[in-house]
């Protein structure tokens, strides 16, 4: 992760941060909560108006690409040779440019720490999320606290949500700072907080159940006592339910193959 003050040329005031995931190659723009519409960065005025000071990935990455040569431009082989570059890499024409534009007076700073506000936020920022029946999702997020969240509460995807495909893509996304299906359609973390129902339970009360609850078919054979073969057959018979098929072996929760000791 990398870090960067944007900042106003005249004043040297410090609008916000912009952060970047190498890997993903994925932008976040955290603006000043101080700011308003006015000495908001252009692009970002109408998120300022609602109040909104997370930028949303799509966004923030249009933000920088205002401020970059771009990939396909005729002569890009020849300013990539000027500046010892092997391949166009946008984090690296940013810093060449300071992220400076001629739409507005603003540049950017590398920095090695995060203010304040920055990791507030980031508290609500998600750790994992675990997708439910019923069309909702069980929330973890960085301060500990975990949330049942409605998904039918959010229009961008309730077009899909009978689409079990779609739905086996959600993951969460860079930082934690979305909930993503299909890499293309966020819900943003800060949302999910605010809808979602608190759940006294806390992250690692939910591992250690999956630690000491989960068994694979091995484990299961052991405290029965039997053999591959007559699990199946407690399968067939419906007598043992198969929490999660795995072709190389089953996993069962301990509950339900306890009760085949009864």
């Amino acid at each position: 992760m990398k870090t960067y003050e944007i900042i106003e040329c005249e004043n040297k005031e410090t609008l916000g941060i912009l952060i970047y995931y190498k890997k993903t190659k994925c932008f976040i723009i955290e603006l000043n909560e101080q700011l308003d519409e006015w000495t908001a960065p252009l692009l970002l005025t109408g998120y300022v108006k609602k109040k909104i000071y997370t930028i949303p990935r799509d966004i923030s990455k249009a933000w920088v690409k205002e401020r970059i040569i771009p990939k396909n431009r005729q002569n890009i082989g020849d300013i990539l040779s000027h500046h010892h570059l092997k391949e166009y890499d946008e984090i690296k024409m940013l810093e060449l440019s300071e992220g400076k534009c001629s739409q507005d007076n603003l540049y950017i700073k590398k920095t090695e720490s995060l203010p304040d506000y920055v990791l507030e936020r980031m508290k609500r920022n998600l750790v994992d999320v675990v997708l439910l029946d019923n069309c909702s999702a069980l929330a973890f997020f960085s301060d500990d606290t975990v949330k049942k969240v409605d998904l039918k509460a959010f229009s961008q995807i309730s077009d899909y949500l009978n689409n079990q495909a779609f739905m086996d893509t959600a993951q969460v996304g860079c930082g934690g700072y979305y909930l993503t299906f299909n890499d293309s359609i966020d819900i943003p973390s800060n949302l999910l907080y605010e809808k979602g129902l608190d759940i006294p339970l806390k992250r690692q009360d939910f591992i250690s159940f999956l630690q000491k609850n989960v068994l694979d078919t091995t484990g299961s054979c052991n405290l029965l006592n039997c053999t591959r073969q007559n699990l199946s057959y407690l399968v067939k018979q419906k007598q043992l339910t198969v929490a999660k098929p795995n072709v190389s072996g089953n996993l069962f929760m301990k509950g339900d193959v306890l009760r085949n000791q009864w």
